[in-house]
Order: structure tokens, then sequence, then C-alpha cells
């Protein structure tokens, strides 16, 4: 395979601990909904996000379809919208910084300087611009040439990579795409992207065998021949 022209990043056990997104951000959004949605529930954002909640949830009440949702931990759209809109307003007033990983933006700040990089995440477009915008290393927003969400579809699809190929307007080939998740790195694979599994022993991730693995970023950057921190 050739060394790849960019870097497709997965965030939840990949840049970034379980923990941080399943004990802080979850938590933060289930408490502050109700507060949240009585204070901005007449703004288009909040209104269009509510709108799309009674669509694929017909019949029940908007915020009991949140609730359920968040308990499931479902990957559906308006409720990840909803909770990045609750989660900015943490990071703009400094109750929330993202968690990185210490081999993390290192790494990022390397590869930035010759690869192109992009996130794709279950979360919001706009929860992932927060976290690495107010991240524990400072803003790392100007690395990255692109953020993707579920808009492009679901994590476990082919279709999805070979859209966020296309957006970025590289071969799939090019793009290394790296993920905690084997099924994502599946999907990739099957689109023609080249694939990393992240196994960070804190998030307790097994690796499938079915990918290349590695434990930290300067890992994938010995493997990949990618510049290292």
């Amino acid at each position: 395979m050739p060394r790849p022209a960019a870097i497709l990043t997965d965030i939840e056990g990949t840049t970034t601990s379980i923990a941080f997104v399943k004990d802080r951000l979850f938590p933060f959004a289930a408490a502050a909904l109700e507060e949240f949605l009585a204070a901005e529930g007449e703004t288009p954002a909040v209104r269009e996000i509510l709108a799309a909640v009674r669509a694929a949830a017909p019949g029940q009440d908007p915020v009991a379809a949140l609730r359920g949702w968040m308990a499931a931990d479902a990957k559906v759209t308006p409720l990840k919208a909803l909770q990045g809109l609750i989660w900015h307003q943490g990071y703009a007033d400094g109750r929330l910084r993202g968690h990185l990983w210490p081999d993390v933006a290192p790494c990022l700040r390397a590869w930035a300087a010759g690869l192109r990089l992009a996130v794709y995440s279950s979360g919001s477009v706009e929860a992932q611009r927060d976290l690495f915008g107010h991240s524990e290393a400072g803003d790392l927003l100007p690395l990255f040439a692109g953020f993707f969400d579920t808009a492009m579809g679901g994590k476990r699809e082919a279709t999805s990579y070979a859209a966020i190929a296309a957006a970025l307007g590289l071969a799939p080939a090019a793009i290394l795409f790296l993920s905690d998740v084997a099924e994502e790195l599946d999907a990739a694979a099957a689109a023609g992207m080249q694939v990393c599994q992240l196994v960070r022993a804190a998030d307790g991730t097994v690796a499938s065998g079915r990918h290349p693995a590695e434990s930290d970023f300067p890992g994938v950057a010995r493997r990949f021949g990618l510049p290292a921190a």
C-alpha cells in the first residue's frame, strides 16, 4: 500500500479515552438536558433538532425519546447534534476540556506538516470541533482539513468511507483510517482505505486480528512510515 496522504481518525477510544466520553461528556449532557431545552428550545438550531426527534420517534414526547436514546447510547443524529450544543456551552465557559491521550497531539502536529488530517466520529461535527478546539493540548483545529459525522452515513458502512474520500478529493487507498472498533475498520477497508486498530490498554480494547494494530500514535507512525513527534 502507498504511504498515506491523509489520516482519518475516530475519537472515542482512539484519540480520547472512552471514560472521558462515557463518564464526563454523556453525564454532562444528561444533567443539563431539561434546563438547556427550556433556555434554548426556541432557537432555530434546537427547533430543527426537536423536529428531527419527533420525526424519528413519532407520537413520543421528545424529551422521553432523547432520554431513551441517551440510556441506550444510540448513534442517532438529532441526539448527537443536541449533545454537541450542550457540550459547546461547557467548553465555552471552561467546564469542559477535551481529553487526548498524551501521544496524540504531538503526532497530529507532526503529521499535519505533510498530510491532511480529518475526523470521523458518531459525535456531531460541532462536538468534534469543540473537543479539539478546547483540548488539554490547546487549540488543534488548525491542524484539520475536515470533520465528518453520521450525516455521511453509519460508521460500519463502506459507503460512508467512500463518501468521505470523495469529500476530501482523495482515492480511498490514499487515506489511513484509525479506530479502536474492528467493524468500523472492516467498513473502511471494504471502501479501499488503509486501516489500523488502536488497542489502548486503559480502554480495554482487544485486537481483532483482522487488521494491523498499535497501542499508540507513535506506533502507527512507525508502521506506516509517517513522521513521528
